[in-house]
């Protein structure tokens, strides 16, 4: 049975009125306060997840865990566009991400995409983040901190112009940079041959620059695509799809390494 521990970030779901209250507690202090009666944080350690808790009124919350998906989309504090979870899945099964990996990634923005992939690669993996920025490197980490994650992930300051450190070590390796075209070659390098390199960009001119980049390198498998999600109302009387949907966020470029003169 899984129970509350003083580091967790956990969820107080109001079930009246379907609200989600989001509280870390290594950081949280002292009591949780609404309308409907106070509650002392301490109670809530060692707490079964799914039980019951009340305030001094009686008033009843749901105690959930966190899950990543919910921090990156209500929690996270964003310095920076993230990558939203829709991309994200896609990315970390396209990547071929799996425990015990050594993902590298330039840039690591406000980390959630870190966050996913270090969850990924588990304890005995570990990722390795380039970031040129020092405000997002310290943001990065504070998010990776409150789910747990910060001891997997190594962050090199520094600009990657400089290269990578990995050489035929990377398992994995993701570019989310404004000129990716400019790093292919250092990211064929860090690449273990056969694994697979990851772009993000915004825009189309940057697919048709980046595609041009790839021709030049041994890189094989080329592939370029776009996620879109649409919601739907969970009413059963008026199912239907939810009157707003996001639209463009990035288009995804995938490549496989292969050796030297192994593509003609």
């Amino acid at each position: 049975m899984e129970t509350v521990k003083e580091t967790d970030t956990v969820i107080l779901l109001d079930r009246e009125k379907d609200k989600k209250y989001f509280l870390n507690l290594s950081l949280s202090k002292g009591k949780f306060t609404t309308d409907k009666g106070d509650l002392n944080l301490s109670e809530l350690i060692g707490k079964p997840y799914g039980s019951i808790v009340k305030t001094h009124k009686g008033y009843p919350y749901v105690v959930l865990p966190c899950s990543l998906y919910e921090f990156i989309m209500f929690k996270l504090n964003r310095l920076t566009q993230i990558v939203y979870p829709k991309d994200a899945a896609y990315i970390l099964l396209r990547l071929d991400v799996k425990p015990g990996d050594t993902v590298v990634e330039s840039g690591i923005g406000s980390g959630a995409l870190t966050a996913v992939f270090a969850q990924a690669v588990g304890k005995e993996g570990k990722v390795i983040s380039y970031e040129k920025r020092e405000e997002f490197i310290k943001n990065a980490l504070s998010n990776l901190r409150k789910v747990g994650l910060d001891s997997r992930v190594k962050v090199k300051h520094r600009d990657i112009s400089e290269g990578f450190d990995e050489k035929e070590e990377a398992d994995a390796l993701f570019l989310d940079v404004r000129e990716p075209w400019l790093y292919l070659d250092k990211a064929y390098t860090a690449l273990k041959a056969g694994r697979f390199l990851g772009i993000l960009v915004p825009t189309a001119n940057q697919v048709i620059e980046t595609l041009k980049g790839l021709e030049s390198l041994p890189f094989i498998d080329v592939e370029v695509s776009e996620i879109l999600l649409r919601k739907y109302k969970t009413v059963p009387e008026r199912f239907r799809p939810e009157d707003r949907m996001p639209a463009h966020t990035a288009y995804l470029i995938f490549a496989r390494k292969v050796g030297e003169g192994e593509v003609e």
